[in-house]
């Protein structure tokens, strides 16, 4: 048996008993940071209009339709707060849900319940957010081989958040970090003063072997050279269909993975997809994904 240091609804620090089922995650680290944030010094709200000894049923309900994301963490939130609230999933991460759909199950302390209302919807939304518009892109592309992939414009310290809702949502993971793979961009190349096959050469010749080498070009030359230094991937930055298509022609059989970027959205998605690159990255998936909404209803209220 754990015990961990929790702010309780009044503001005061409390130890929270975990039995192994209940062990901290990589996410408690930041789900405990947003709770401190919202509660601060306390729920004077709760606290004071409150009975202590109050229980309640409670449901998140969607709003719009979309595809749901973040129902894990929602629970681990409220789990965080009050190891006696009950909550119960009545959708699935990625399923398709229509307005008043009941995505969670709430019952336990009401005090805890709203405490934990606002940090658990924010989550909720913004992840199903990310989702259903990663939803929107991969069936824009469905019956094409090219795949929808995120960035790294993600937000602050949320970013193991986020594109765990690109992958809920149907897409695939780029780089999570600079950690996890090798990018050399225009910047890169200006500061190395050399030519790119020099900078492909000189990056494969430090790099652990497990990390895949990508260049950033923006003419066809630069696709050239890169393939003739064996780059393993090819970021065509802000291309024409037309420079695409003949991209893909100079790769031919060579096993360079072609990724498109740059004017990426949902009406042109399909064109860049059909002249044969492999990846498409989006960074509106995490940066510009508009929230689903969703809202917390009381069901019933215990005396």
């Amino acid at each position: 048996m754990q015990q961990r240091a929790s702010r309780a609804v009044d503001g005061t620090i409390i130890p929270v008993k975990m039995n192994n089922a209940q062990s901290w995650n990589p996410a408690d680290r930041f789900l405990i940071a947003a709770l401190e944030e919202d509660i601060g010094t306390g729920d004077w709200t709760s606290h004071l209009l409150i009975p202590p000894d109050r229980t309640a049923e409670l449901a998140i309900l969607a709003q719009a339709q979309g595809i749901v994301c973040g129902v894990p963490f929602a629970q681990r939130v409220f789990e965080l707060l009050d190891l006696q609230i009950q909550v119960v999933s009545r959708k699935e991460e990625g399923a398709l849900v229509q307005p008043n759909d009941n995505i969670l199950h709430l019952q336990g302390p009401a005090r805890a319940l709203l405490t934990g209302e606002r940090t658990a919807l924010n989550l909720l939304q913004r992840l199903s957010g990310i989702a259903t518009l990663t939803r929107q892109f991969v069936e824009q592309v469905r019956d094409l081989p090219a795949q929808i992939v995120d960035t790294r414009k993600t937000t602050p310290g949320l970013r193991f958040f986020e594109k765990y809702a690109v992958r809920i949502g149907g897409g695939s993971n780029h780089r999570i970090g600079l950690y996890d793979g090798i990018m050399i961009k225009d910047n890169h190349i200006a500061l190395f003063g050399g030519e790119i096959a020099d900078a492909i050469a000189c990056a494969r010749s430090g790099a652990p072997h497990t990390l895949k080498i990508e260049i950033e070009c923006e003419r066809l030359e630069q696709v050239a050279q890169a393939l003739s230094a064996g780059a393993d991937i090819i970021l065509l930055d802000n291309m024409s269909l037309d420079q695409l298509r003949e991209s893909v022609q100079l790769r031919g059989s060579a096993p360079t993975l072609l990724e498109a970027s740059g004017g990426v959205n949902l009406q042109t998605v399909r064109a860049i997809a059909e002249t044969g690159v492999d990846l498409i990255s989006v960074g509106a998936l995490t940066h510009s994904a508009p929230i689903l909404q969703m809202h917390m209803e009381v069901i019933h209220r215990a005396s």
